[in-house]
């Protein structure tokens, strides 16, 4: 029986990781996940405990070394790991920089040396800053903060090592991923996450201005398509963006949730719309998202005891968690100190 073929997941006990790792599987391939449980966990790859065709590698990426064993024989590597957040990218920029680009750098070095068939790297749509909608892959590059800033580095790296050391890499902007398994702790951000704990609770959602903002939702498993589909093909050096290409609103996921909602202020640097414009990977690709909005907030909510654990936010610890936020990306603000 002829062997299965290799693939590398950075990150895949995490969010889309995880869901990466199931698809990969499904397809008949060898896992070699690694993740520092940082922001991944464990029992995301639960579905695979007793499988040998997924194994962990708890190490930090920044540990990895040219030659790196586990790199041996891979034929695909899938680049997610990293960190996130926009308030701790203020107030941390060196170790977003050091994570999201020298991590990155780690990565495309094991993979160079060990003669991988190609490397997909996790972009960011946020890398297009305050975009005109809908956003194609060559619309100007505008990060509004450090970590995209530090995502976007991260895929000019990739790209570099694609032209100078002839290393097959795709790079997809993702937009605004969501479903089960995202991570439940750490700082104030996406809304999922947000929102599922406050309705466990009871409480009334936060609703940022007054809800009419639109963002392009895409379903983790349709990520996780769109990266499988990059890393089969042929084609290399090109950037695809991911979305579903139906922005929806945040008074449209309320609807979909069920309860009250409560106003916090507009925050600066925020798009009012997020678009994907997925014309380039369907063409290239034959991609197209699967999942609709209706049915992926029903999947979420289905498993919503995942989020119990999760932070319960509220409108006056979101004023304290923003504050940086606040004073760095409004007109005329100072910045951190």
């Amino acid at each position: 029986m002829p062997a299965k073929p290799i693939a590398i997941v950075t990150g895949g006990a995490g969010f889309i990781g995880s869901h990466m790792t199931d698809l990969l599987v499904q397809r008949g391939y060898e896992v070699r996940v690694i993740d520092n449980l940082v922001g991944g966990r464990e029992a995301n790859l639960k579905h695979h405990a007793s499988n040998a065709d997924v194994t962990l590698d708890r190490r930090d990426i920044r540990a990895l070394v040219p030659d790196d064993t586990l790199f041996a024989g891979a034929s695909l590597v899938f680049h997610f790991a990293g960190i996130g957040d926009i308030v701790p990218s203020i107030e941390q920029p060196s170790e977003y920089m050091s994570a999201n680009v020298q991590g990155t750098v780690a990565v495309l070095e094991a993979a160079r040396h060990a003669g991988v068939r190609k490397l997909v790297y996790a972009a960011s749509s946020s890398c297009y800053g305050l975009a005109d909608t809908p956003t194609r892959e060559d619309h100007p590059i505008r990060p509004q903060y450090p970590y995209a800033l530090s995502k976007y580095q991260g895929e000019q790296a990739v790209f570099h090592w694609g032209q100078v050391y002839r290393l097959p890499v795709n790079s997809i902007r993702i937009f605004n991923a969501y479903g089960t398994r995202s991570r439940t702790s750490g700082a104030y951000g996406a809304v999922f996450g947000v929102f599922l704990r406050q309705k466990l609770a009871g409480k009334p959602f936060t609703v940022v201005g007054d809800g009419t903002q639109r963002r392009d939702f895409i379903y983790a498993t349709d990520v996780a398509s769109g990266f499988l589909a990059a890393g089969e093909t042929e084609k290399s050096g090109e950037v695809w963006n991911v979305g579903a290409g139906k922005p929806q609103s945040i008074n449209r996921l309320i609807e979909l949730l069920g309860g009250e909602k409560v106003h916090i202020p507009k925050r600066p640097g925020e798009p009012d719309v997020t678009f994907a414009d997925t014309t380039k990977i369907g063409r290239d690709l034959g991609w197209a998202p699967q999942v609709t909005f209706e049915e992926g907030v029903s999947r979420v909510v289905a498993e919503i005891d995942y989020w119990r654990e999760a932070p319960l936010w509220t409108p006056e610890t979101i004023a304290t968690a923003t504050e940086t936020w606040f004073k760095a990306l409004s007109p005329g603000g100072t910045g951190p100190r």
